[in-house]
């Protein structure tokens, strides 16, 4: 092709919708050209490019055992109802009726139609194991459509899926699978980091993310210089200081006028933020309804939301307003769940390690010395909610985590059963 008659224009200024480089690159050099909010038409050359990446996904994948086949971007509603994924989606995924008022969604992902097609076609385990794969274009409503292609409405992606008789050979493919995205990042000279990942609304028991580091990305990556352990700040795991045996002393109240912070009390009562209980109060929504959620964490930790919305079980968690707090009965900034009935009441694991905690007394400024979990108070469900930060000690060696920026480039997941125990899909 004669480039003098190649569709489409360079720019010599980047669009003002384009906030960062790799964004502004793509539309000056006519790669591609938007259409709405994070909807793009590929031009010739973008086209051309983005084949050859196909082709590589493509050649990778048959090396892996993978078969190709093309699933339809149109789905049953009901597919989604069966999974229970239709309310875990909620207005991210794009829904639509026919001329009939049936109800139909535009696959953000194909988990529920490849089950589906499974469970017509496979019968024996001796047909097993399967590797489907496909290369398709997803629709998601993003709440914030940006970044150019990393972030929109209409993207393609490739989505590979096996099915096993036991998990060993389930353990198999996916360190096949490991393999064969790391082969693709290096032909396509994209350096990527492995980390351990939250596997969301996607589900299943384990797995990680292929990070490329950059200052746009928004993924925040943990990394340990120590061991090499790497994980999404949602994921990512650290060592907490325990305060060592001691005897558990009597409950007490102590007068704290004005002190409603953490750090109020520290200086207060001179005493470290591990000394302390802190209270964070949560709304989780799950599929019947809203539930009040009662955290209690040390005071030198945060609470990570992801971490807590899969300890609820949630399909999101966010925090009480004010007058949430106020209809609940609870003191903000003096409250404890010493005493407290009728509401869920969540512990990070730090808390049973740390006796004799200084936390709120449930009414406005005093606080208890000396409270101790099971003896003054019991939670619903005790698990790891910390958020991990930058300087944070390693879980695994304890070496200070330093903190990088990434694109997510690729997602392996362990799924089990999560798909086909509710789908039926048996032998």
């Amino acid at each position: 092709m004669r480039m003098t008659r190649l569709f489409g224009h360079t720019l010599r200024e980047a669009p003002q919708e384009a906030e960062h480089l790799s964004h502004q690159l793509l539309l000056r050099a006519g790669l591609v050209q938007q259409i709405a909010a994070g909807v793009y038409s590929y031009l010739p050359l973008g086209w051309r490019v983005l084949r050859k990446i196909e082709q590589i996904v493509r050649e990778e994948m048959d090396r892996a055992g993978g078969q190709e086949i093309l699933m339809p971007v149109l789905s049953p509603i009901e597919l989604w109802e069966e999974s229970g994924r239709a309310a875990d989606y909620g207005p991210t995924l794009m829904s639509l009726e026919d001329r009939r008022e049936r109800k139909f969604a535009l696959g953000p992902t194909h988990e529920e139609v490849v089950t589906d097609l499974f469970r017509r076609n496979v019968q024996s385990y001796k047909e097993l194991p399967q590797l489907l794969y496909q290369i398709q274009t997803k629709f998601r409503d993003e709440a914030r459509p940006r970044m150019g292609l990393v972030r929109g409405r209409e993207f393609g992606m490739m989505d590979l899926y096996s099915f096993h008789a036991d998990h060993p050979d389930l353990d198999k493919a996916y360190d096949a699978m490991y393999d064969a995205y790391q082969r693709i990042f290096l032909r396509c000279e994209v350096p990527v980091v492995v980390v351990h990942a939250d596997s969301g609304t996607i589900g299943g028991r384990e797995s990680q993310e292929f990070i490329l580091i950059s200052e746009i990305g928004e993924d925040d990556v943990l990394i340990c210089p120590g061991c090499g352990y790497a994980a999404n700040a949602e994921k990512a795991e650290l060592r907490k200081a325990e305060a060592g045996a001691e005897d558990l002393l009597p409950l007490g109240e102590v007068p704290t006028p004005g002190q409603k912070t953490i750090e109020d009390l520290m200086r207060f009562l001179d005493i470290p933020a591990a000394r302390t209980l802190k209270a964070v109060f949560y709304q989780a929504i799950h599929s019947s309804g809203t539930e009040s959620v009662f955290v209690a964490i040390r005071g030198d930790l945060e609470v990570n939301d992801t971490k807590l919305r899969n300890a609820l079980g949630a399909l999101d968690v966010r925090l009480m307003t004010d007058d949430e707090v106020r209809s609940a009965d609870l003191v903000a900034g003096s409250a404890s769940p010493v005493g407290l009935r009728d509401i869920t009441i969540v512990a990070d694991d730090s808390v049973p390690g740390s006796p004799n905690l200084v936390a709120g007394a449930n009414k406005p400024d005093v606080h208890y010395r000396n409270v101790n979990i099971e003896r003054d108070w019991q939670a619903n469900i005790v698990a790891d909610i910390a958020l991990a930060r930058p300087g944070d000690p390693c879980g695994r060696c304890g070496t200070p985590f330093e903190s990088k920026r990434g694109i997510e480039m690729g997602h392996i997941f362990k799924l089990g059963t999560r798909y086909s125990e509710k789908m039926d899909a048996t032998f």
